[in-house]
């Protein structure tokens, strides 16, 4: 006779430790009927039993409890049931079609767009994988007419129809073989994946069975039902328990460690009426993109292009695009667009400062982490913005740059460009006098856009370390913005920093870059750098931006894959800002 002993599962309980296994969250969406919400109890079993906890999360729409819910887990499973309502694609329905449920559409395609924003691992089952579908840019078609029967009336956990796998794919690692024997409840299908998935399964009859992420991420999607086929399907929630315990990793590592990307271009857009603190789909960085990202800090520059029409301090109609669309602000010179960028940053933080904060110090951005702050630190793309007056570096160190590229693509003033003309043979005279008074002032030189004898001069001038804030390297791909490993190795010996920036064209010479291409020109960089001097500068909405780092929202994707490689936790503490903040601390220390 069964025991009814509460005090008995008390102890039990308690005879270990449960809270040392840390046990991802593993959410999963629930079907909708009359009043009820439900899930088959298999698909909780398979999670228990892959390793996972699993939670239930009601079809609910508002967006606060949403967001807040993805806040707390680690993977989702979107689960099997009806059909999806057509007007969704913008079709008429079918008389094929079966029972919708209007509850569970709204809120598992906002759900879906939420989690995708945040890369949470995801695993679509059946509706699910067509819920991937409709929610991010592919397509499902009503009924699917074939030669194949997709809607089985055997038991549910037996197999019914087979399905070829794509060699190389998540679902040919997760089984290690070609073809597998599925389960089958559905009449909708996935007819288009969109360009965020690939299909890498499909049934006799053509028909799609399966997809992955085209940019690295840990979502998969399978037509059949690995919920019932115990054994046989419990690889697929394996592997759903491991991306989230990798995922779940990741951000607690964010929780205890700075990241800082020390280059994007976004403030160039601000006079678009682009609003910083919207999730805007016109810029890379935002308040809400960084958020989902568990970024703590972000150098916003202010870019000028080089002028070829003029020599600096021409007038602004030969300034470059920055400047031809603000005749209306009255903007005349490089210096009062550079003050203009800087006050339309300082608004933004003046109405959300509970969420923002500029910084100029590592202290400064210390704290504001520990307060719940965002913070904005302020840099320069281009020497163009001093006007030949070095007096003009003390008034921007006042409104709280840390560094200033010296020049863009172009030469100017201060030193010949890598894509210039070698008009000073380096670095000129004017040029060594704004190093000097940007080391006087704790301003860090950055000589990424530096030709390579601008850049070897400039090392022997400063007298404190140099940054590349966003520059690859060119053993990898031979682009004169890339630096050669002498160069990293010369940067390297001063104590400087090279940041691997997104920008596709320096990361792969021909081709479709991504974030492991990112992470080629990291490691290389540690090769020959060593640890102390490497990091990341995006250059996003400079260019910049590749699939699975292509805007703040990714950055956990590269945490992820550091953590793959096994970096520990002292190295990505490093390379997410440590190194970068150590110079920032020996620059300030000089200049005081």
């Amino acid at each position: 006779m069964k025991q009814h002993s509460l005090e008995a599962l008390t102890e039990a309980a308690y005879k270990g430790f449960p809270e040392a296994e840390k046990k991802p969250i593993i959410a999963m969406t629930a079907n909708h009927s009359d009043i009820d919400a439900t899930i088959r109890d298999a698909y909780y079993k398979q999670v228990v039993a892959a390793g996972g906890v699993p939670v239930i999360i009601p079809p609910v729409t508002d967006d606060s409890v949403v967001i807040n819910t993805l806040e707390h887990i680690d993977a989702l499973i979107l689960t099997g049931g009806g059909d999806y309502n057509p007007l969704w694609c913008g079709e008429e329905p079918s008389s094929k079609l079966h029972n919708i449920n209007a509850v569970r559409d709204s809120a598992e395609l906002l759900l879906t767009r939420l989690a995708f924003n945040r890369q949470i691992p995801m695993l679509g089952i059946c509706r699910g994988m067509q819920t991937l579908a409709m929610a991010l840019g592919g397509h499902v078609e009503q009924d699917h007419a074939s030669g194949i029967k997709h809607s089985q009336d055997a038991d549910r956990n037996e197999a019914t129809h087979s399905v070829s796998i794509s060699k190389g794919s998540t679902l040919y690692n997760i089984y290690a073989r070609e073809e597998l024997a599925v389960n089958s409840f559905h009449h909708q299908v996935v007819d288009n994946t969109g360009t965020l998935f690939r299909t890498i399964a499909t049934a006799p009859d053509g028909a799609i069975e399966a997809m992955e992420s085209t940019e690295q991420k840990s979502i998969l999607g399978v037509q059949w039902h690995p919920e019932w086929l115990g054994k046989e399907g419990l690889p697929i929630f394996q592997w759903l328990v491991e991306r989230a315990r990798e995922f779940s990793s990741a951000k607690a590592l964010h929780q205890r460690i700075i990241t800082i990307d020390t280059h994007c271009d976004t403030p160039m857009f601000f006079h678009q009426g682009v609003n910083f603190l919207n999730r805007d789909p016109r810029i890379k960085v935002d308040l809400h993109k960084m958020t989902e990202g568990h970024q703590d800090a972000v150098t916003m520059v202010c870019y000028l292009p080089q002028p070829t029409t003029e020599t600096n301090g021409g007038p602004a109609s030969h300034m470059g695009e920055s400047f031809a669309d603000l005749v209306h602000y009255n903007i005349n010179s490089p210096k009062e667009y550079t003050d203009f960028i800087f006050d339309t940053i300082e608004g933004f933080v003046n109405q959300q400062p509970d969420y923002l904060a500029f910084a100029r110090t590592p202290e400064q951005i210390s704290l504001n982490k520990q307060a719940g702050k965002k913070s904005i630190v302020l840099g320069i793309e281009n020497g163009l913005a001093i006007e030949n007056d070095i007096a003009n570096l003390e008034h921007f160190v006042k409104r709280g740059i840390t560094y200033m590229t010296l020049c863009h693509n172009g030469d100017n003033d201060i030193c010949d460009s890598a894509r210039g003309n070698n008009t000073h043979n380096g670095v000129s005279q004017f040029g060594e006098q704004v190093i000097k008074e940007m080391n006087r002032l704790g301003v860090m030189v950055d000589l990424s856009h530096a030709g390579e004898k601008s850049f070897y001069d400039a090392l022997e001038i400063s007298q404190t370390p140099i940054v590349c804030s966003h520059s690859n390297c060119r053993a990898l791909c031979n682009h004169p913005r890339n630096l050669t490993d002498d160069q990293l190795r010369a940067l390297a010996k001063v104590g400087g920093v090279a940041h691997t920036t997104f920008y596709p064209g320096f990361l792969k010479a021909s081709g479709e870059a991504d974030i492991l291409d990112a992470v080629k020109h990291l490691e290389h960089a540690i090769d020959i750098m060593g640890i102390d001097c490497v990091g990341i500068g995006t250059d996003f909405d400079g260019d910049g931006g590749v699939p699975g780092m292509n805007d703040s929202s990714e950055l956990i994707n590269f945490t992820i894959q550091l953590l793959r490689r096994k970096y520990s936790e002292a190295d990505i503490r490093k390379i997410w800002g440590g190194n970068w903040l150590r110079v920032m601390s020996e620059v300030q220390s000089f200049g005081r």
